[in-house]
Formats: structure tokens, sequence, C-alpha cells
């Protein structure tokens, strides 16, 4: 038990890294699209596509191995991460950066972040529970 636990918290730290070079990049790039007169919501796509299959590779490759084998490499496994990335990066951001930017007006360069809060064990749960889940 204890052992399961030390690994999930390793794995919670991995992603939480993987996840803060992705969060900084998607927010890079979306500041500067931002900036440059693009909608926000296309901004964020853009963030998506990319960090999502930059988030596959290093989860693959650190996150989520066992036994210090990555994950399985297939086109299956990389759909599964972009729609779990999806249902939290793109619907659930899309729907908080809408509430927070349209509804109740918070600044658009600080609304991204605060969806990290929301998004992140979301997303960790998703990846942990059916992307990266392994068959016995």
């Amino acid at each position: 038990m204890k052992d399961r636990i030390i690994q999930l918290f390793k794995q919670f730290v991995s992603f939480g890294i993987v996840g803060g070079i992705n969060t900084i990049l998607g927010l890079v790039i979306y500041w500067v699209m931002v900036g440059a007169g693009i909608h926000y919501l296309i901004a964020n796509t853009v963030g998506f596509i990319i960090t999502v299959a930059i988030s596959y590779v290093l989860n693959n490759l650190f996150t989520f191995k066992k036994d210090g084998v990555p994950a399985e490499w297939s086109l299956k496994q990389l759909l599964k991460v972009y729609a779990s990335y999806f249902l939290t990066g793109m619907i659930l951001s899309g729907v908080l950066l809408w509430f927070w930017n349209d509804f109740i007006g918070i600044n658009k360069n600080i609304s991204p972040i605060l969806n990290l809060f929301i998004t992140i064990p979301t997303n960790f749960i998703l990846n942990k529970k059916w992307v990266y889940k392994r068959r016995k």
C-alpha cells in the first residue's frame, strides 16, 4: 500500500512537471497569439494541439512508465491522450475561458491561469485511470 502511494505521488509530481512545461509553453503561445490580435479560442486551440503532442511524449517517457519501460506507443494511445486533453484542455478550458472572460469579465491573460486549478487534477485522473491504464 505504501509503495502504491509513493508511486502515485511520483507520478503526480512527474505529471505536474510535464504539465508545467506544457502550461508555460501553452500560455506563451496563447499570449503571443492573443497579443497579435488572434481570437482567444483560436489561440487556445493552437496551444492545445502543440502541447498535447509534447505531453504524450514526455508522459510516456517519464510519468507513466512501469519498471523503466515507457507506456504504449501507438496511434490508439495518442488518440486517447488527445481525447483526454480535449475534454479538459478544450471543452472544459474553453467553457471556463468563456465564463471567466465574457461572463465574469476577468482579464484574458489571467483566466487561463485560473483554469489550471480545475483542469490539472481532472486531467491527471483521466490520464491515470483511462489513457495510461495498463492491462494486467
